[in-house]
């Protein structure tokens, strides 16, 4: 299984999606909590 390259390519692209949008959850909860800091009030929808 890990010398077919298929395989390979597949894991990489769900690592990198993973990734991806635990990065994107984690950016939106910190702009959030910013923007709540700064202006005392919800960010916009």
């Amino acid at each position: 299984m890990k010398d077919s390259q298929l395989v390979k390519r597949l894991m990489w692209s769900g690592l990198l999606a993973g990734v991806g949008a635990l990065s994107s959850l984690v950016a939106t909860r910190a702009a959030a909590l910013i923007w709540k800091r700064v202006f005392d009030e919800d960010p916009p929808e």
